[in-house]
C-alpha cells in the first residue's frame, strides 16, 4: 500500500530530516512496501529492478536501528553488493541518509588499498558495504569482526551469484549470528535464490513490485526496438539514431572502456554532446561527467555497466545497447533506467547478426517481442532535421525579427519570398548530406564451433569428456593479452565463473575484456588485457578463491 509520504513509514524524525533535505517526497512502491516490515525486524526477500529506489528501501531500516550515544566499534550492519562500484555508491547513499545520526560507515572492496580500511575498521563503523571477496578477505585477517551484527543485506544477489561469489557468500553468511536480521534484494529470483533464501532467511516477508501490465490500446512505459546492423556501422547507426530520435538524455552501455572511449570521440566528431564514464576514471572526473549530464550541458552518457552501476539521472528518456548483453538479466537492468514514475522511455539496441540468439534469448526471459526497426535512412535524417528547423522557426516568430526583416525586404524587391526561404533552410542544412547505411541481415547465426567458446576446462574428447591423462598443453597468450597463473584448480572445485566473478568483482574489468581459461587439476590460467595484467595479478592476491588465499603472478610459461 503506497503512503502519501515518509512520515507515515515509522522512521526516526532525524532520518526524515535526511530525507526532506535531499528531496524526497514520497516513497516509491518498494519503499513503502519493505521498510515497514523491516522496522518490525523480519527477514525479508524483496524483487525490484534497479531504479526502483531498493537502496532506501533497506539502508533506512538499518539506520534507525543505529542505538544513539556511544555504539562501539563493532558494526551492526554488513550490505554486500557485487561490484565495488556499487559498493561505493550504496555507501555513499547510507553516509548521505545516516548524516544526522552520525552514522559512521565504511566501503570495503579490492583493487583499493586495505590499510585505510583497516585502520577505519580499528576506530569503529556502524555499517559496512563491501564486496564479497574483501569482506571474507577481512575476515581472515580478522579485522572485521561480526558477533555485533545485527542486519545483514545482500543487494543485487542473483548478480552476485552470477559472478561467482556463492562459496565467499557462504562463508559470510556462516560467521554472522544466528540472531539476526536477512535482508534480500535481486532484481530476478531463479531457483538459486530461492534456496539461498530458504537457508538463511527465516519466514521471510516477500516483497516483489511487478511489471505494471500494458492495456490493450495503452504504449508501453518503455519502447523497445533493435536495429541489425555489421560491426563497422554500429557507430554511424548510433549517431544517426540519435539524431532522428533526439533523446533528452540517454546512456549508452559499451562492454570494455577502451569501446566506451572510442565511441565518444566518434560520436563527438558527429556533433553529439557525449561523455564517457568508466572504470578508468577518478571520482572527481566522474562528478564532472555526471553534473554535465544532469545540467544539461551533456546530452548523451557512454557507459560500461560497472561504472554506470546506481547511478540515476531523473530525466534519462534513452538507454541503448551498443552491444547485445551476454546476459538476459542485465539487459532487463538496463532498461529498468527509463520508463519510471509512469513517464515513458525507449530502449534501443544494435544487434550484429551473431548476436540474434541472444537477443530471443532476451526475448524468452522477458516475454516480449523486440521489433528489428530498419535503420534510419537519409530522407528519415533530412524531416527530422527540417521537422526541427521549422518547429524552431514558429519559436522565433515571437522575437524581435526587424533586422532580418529589413534584409528580406530588400531581397524581395527581386526574388519570390518563398524561394527567399527556401533558400535560407538549404543554407542552415548545407552539408549534412549522409550515405545510406545498410541494415544487416536479420538471419539465425550459425552455431559456434567447440573451439570458439570463451572458456576452457583442458582438452577434450570426442564426446565432450574431459580428458585427465596429461596436462592441457601451454599456449601462449593472443594477442594484446596476458595469462595470469592461479594457484587453485579442478581440485579446489574450481570453475570459470569463480574466476570471472573473482577478477571482475575486484578490478575494473568485466566478463567480456577476459579472454581464455584454461582450468587444469592443481592450476588456473586466465587471459586478461595485458596492460591490465598487472592490477589483476595484485588485486587477486589481495582477495580470496573459493573461499581461500591462493598463489597469483604473471605465467611465465605462457
Amino acid at each position: 500500500m503506497q503512503t502519501v509520504d515518509f512520515s507515515g513509514l515509522g522512521l526516526r524524525p532525524e532520518l526524515l530530516d535526511a530525507l526532506t533535505a535531499l528531496g524526497y517526497e514520497e516513497p516509491t512502491p518498494i519503499q513503502a512496501e519493505a521498510i515497514p516490515a523491516l522496522l518490525t525486524g523480519r527477514d525479508l526477500v524483496g524483487q525490484a529492478a534497479t531504479g526502483t529506489g531498493k537502496t532506501a528501501a533497506f539502508a533506512l531500516p538499518v539506520l534507525n536501528a543505529l542505538e544513539e550515544g556511544d555504539r562501539g566499534k563493532k558494526p551492526s550492519a554488513l550490505i554486500l553488493a557485487p561490484t565495488r562500484e556499487l559498493a561505493n555508491q550504496v555507501a555513499n547513499a547510507v553516509s548521505q541518509y545516516g548524516q544526522k545520526v552520525g552514522a559512521r560507515v565504511l566501503a570495503v572492496y579490492g583493487g583499493a588499498p586495505i590499510t585505510p580500511q583497516l585502520k577505519q575498521l580499528q576506530r569503529g563503523v556502524d555499517v559496512v558495504v563491501g564486496t564479497p571477496g574483501r569482506v571474507v578477505d577481512h575476515l581472515e585477517r580478522g579485522s572485521l569482526k561480526l558477533d555485533g551484527l545485527r542486519t545483514v543485506v545482500l543487494d543485487e544477489a542473483d548478480e552476485m551469484l552470477d559472478m561467482g561469489f556463492a562459496d565467499e557468500l557462504e562463508t559470510i553468511l556462516n560467521q554472522v549470528p544466528s540472531v539476526r536480521q536477512t535482508v534480500l534484494f535481486s532484481a530476478t529470483l531463479p531457483p538459486k535464490i530461492a534456496r539461498m533464501a530458504k537457508k538463511h532467511l527465516n519466514d521471510p516477508v516477500r516483497v516483489e513490485i511487478e511489471k505494471e501490465n500494458v492495456l490493450a490500446g495503452e504504449s508501453p512505459k518503455v519502447t523497445q526496438t533493435a536495429h541489425m546492423v555489421f560491426r563497422e556501422n554500429k557507430a554511424a547507426t548510433l549517431a544517426r539514431v540519435l539524431s532522428v530520435q533526439q533523446p533528452t538524455a540517454a546512456i549508452v552501455f559499451c562492454r570494455t572502456r577502451e569501446e566506451v572511449d572510442s565511441l565518444t570521440e566518434a560520436l563527438k566528431a558527429k556533433d553529439v554532446r557525449a561523455e564517457a564514464l568508466h572504470g578508468g576514471m577518478t571520482q572527481a572526473e566522474r562528478d564532472r561527467v555526471m553534473n554535465r549530464l544532469r545540467g544539461g550541458t551533456a546530452d548523451l552518457l557512454v557507459a560500461t555497466d560497472v561504472a554506470a552501476r546506481g547511478l540515476d539521472v531523473d530525466h534519462l528518456t534513452h538507454v541503448v545497447n551498443y552491444n547485445v548483453p551476454s546476459a538476459p538479466e542485465t539487459y532487463v537492468h538496463r532498461i529498468g533506467r527509463v520508463g519510471r514514475a509512469g513517464r515513458e522511455g525507449v530502449a534501443i539496441t544494435l544487434v550484429e547478426p551473431r548476436e540474434r540468439r541472444m537477443i530471443e534469448a532476451i526475448e524468452h526471459l522477458t516475454k516480449t517481442k523486440i521489433p528489428m526497426a530498419p535503420i534510419p535512412t537519409v530522407a528519415d535524417l533530412r524531416a527530422s532535421r527540417f521537422g526541427r528547423t521549422k518547429d524552431a522557426l514558429v519559436q522565433a516568430l515571437g522575437s524581435d525579427l526587424s533586422d532580418a526583416r529589413k534584409v528580406i525586404a530588400s531581397l524581395a524587391k527581386d526574388h519570390d519570398p518563398l524561394d527567399l526561404a527556401a533558400a535560407a533552410l538549404s543554407l542552415v542544412h548545407a552539408g549534412t548530406d549522409e550515405e545510406e547505411i545498410p541494415s544487416a541481415p536479420v538471419r539465425a547465426p550459425r552455431p559456434e564451433r567447440d573451439d570458439a567458446r570463451p572458456y576452457s576446462a583442458g582438452p577434450t574428447t570426442r564426446g565432450g569428456a574431459h580428458q585427465r591423462t596429461g596436462p592441457p598443453q601451454r599456449k601462449g597468450a593472443a594477442p594484446g593479452m596476458a595469462k595470469v597463473y592461479i594457484g587453485a584448480g579442478r581440485a579446489a572445485k574450481v570453475a570459470p565463473k569463480d574466476l570471472v566473478g573473482a577478477i571482475a568483482g575486484e578490478t575494473h574489468l568485466v566478463g567480456k575484456q577476459i579472454g581464455s581459461i584454461e582450468i587444469t587439476e592443481r592450476f588456473s590460467l586466465v587471459e586478461v588485457p595485458e596492460k591490465d595484467l598487472d592490477t589483476v595479478v595484485k588485486a587477486l592476491r589481495a582477495s580470496v578463491i573459493k573461499g581461500r588465499k591462493v598463489s597469483v603472478r604473471p605465467d611465465r610459461d605462457a
